[in-house]
């Protein structure tokens, strides 16, 4: 079966039959689903209609469908359309350049990933890999796409992992002039100039000594770096600098809180310390010291329940804000703390 989206990935509007209209229910975030109806048309094509249950109103349902179509079809630019094709470059130039083959890929709604069987790559390597699979952007190289029957000799030339078992009817090659022949059933450009421009966004390691390679196509670019330039604002407002000075900044202010943290720490040690002395040196102290101290640690409860000592002294002792969570020490002669402890 070959989708109308497969065979023209740019169409805006055709003509079909409708086959068969089921009631069915679009799912939404943080809302209820909405009414509508599945429908399955003669093109092999299939998608959620949005029409709203009980309206009547022809003008208003066509204006839905219209939009449900609208959001179909920029899913499918922004995501299928580029990134199919975009991986397929990046597969193909990465063999070719460093000889390092695609085990798998991800094509994600934030980003994509593509599955390198090699266990790292260079920074040089991935610079070399985005020029040059941006040179093959620039130079407008044709992408085709054709249909071959299963068996045909043409399919045994093409870059492949196999058809699946339950596999019927043509068999889709997507050709990309002089780089590459793959099997695919996504939708692609028709030049490779229609991508805009590819993003490799570094790599991650992978799972059994492979390496993820992260990219953005198109649009997706376009986003990545508006969103990036909207952090930078906000850091230089933040940061009172430049944003040549961002990280400098960002690197003193983790040393003065390192520093902060360190000589609280220290003042924390001595009040425990101070606590448990003037503790011991009351001489109507009794057995039992209670204390809580917001910002207080685990090592400070430990320190004062050792200055103190545990073998005459029951001691409970908690520290955190007390609106949230915390911690409590309880310590103390062995057969009171057995027996308050599990209450």
């Amino acid at each position: 079966m070959v989708f109308q989206c497969q065979r023209d990935s740019w169409a805006r509007q055709f003509r079909t039959r409708v086959l068969w209209c089921r009631p069915a229910e679009l799912p939404r975030e943080r809302e209820a689903p909405l009414p509508g109806f599945n429908v399955g048309l003669a093109l092999h094509t299939h998608m959620l209609l949005c029409i709203c249950k009980g309206q009547g109103d022809l003008t208003q349902e066509t204006h839905v469908l219209i939009e449900c179509l609208t959001t179909c079809m920029q899913y499918n630019s922004e995501l299928l359309l580029a990134s199919f094709p975009g991986q397929h470059l990046i597969t193909a130039i990465a063999d070719l350049m460093f000889g390092f083959k695609t085990t798998s890929w991800e094509l994600g709604r934030q980003r994509s990933v593509i599955e390198l069987d090699t266990p790292s790559m260079t920074r040089e390597q991935v610079v070399a890999l985005e020029e040059n699979v941006n040179e093959k952007v620039r130079a407008h190289i044709p992408v085709t796409v054709k249909e071959f029957s299963d068996g045909d000799p043409e399919v045994e030339m093409v870059r492949t992992r196999g058809l699946p078992d339950d596999h019927a009817g043509p068999v889709r090659i997507v050709s990309i002039e002089d780089i590459d022949d793959n099997m695919c059933c996504g939708t692609h450009v028709s030049n490779l100039s229609q991508l805009q421009v590819i993003k490799l966004l570094g790599t991650e390691k992978g799972k059994k000594n492979k390496t993820n390679l992260v990219f953005l196509v198109g649009n997706r670019v376009l986003k990545s770096v508006e969103r990036s330039h909207s952090t930078e604002k906000t850091l230089t407002s933040l940061l009172k600098n430049g944003p040549e000075e961002h990280v400098e900044a960002v690197k003193r202010l983790q040393n003065s809180v390192k520093m902060l943290q360190k000589n609280n720490l220290n003042l924390l040690r001595d009040l425990a310390v101070l606590t448990a002395q003037s503790f011991k040196s009351n001489p109507n102290r009794g057995q039992l010291f209670v204390l809580h101290r917001k910002d207080g640690d685990t090592e400070f409860m430990n320190i004062i329940a050792n200055e103190i000592g545990m073998d005459e002294t029951l001691l409970f002792l908690t520290v955190g804000d007390e609106k949230e969570a915390g911690l409590f020490l309880l310590a103390g002669p062995i057969e009171i703390v057995e027996n308050l402890g599990p209450r």
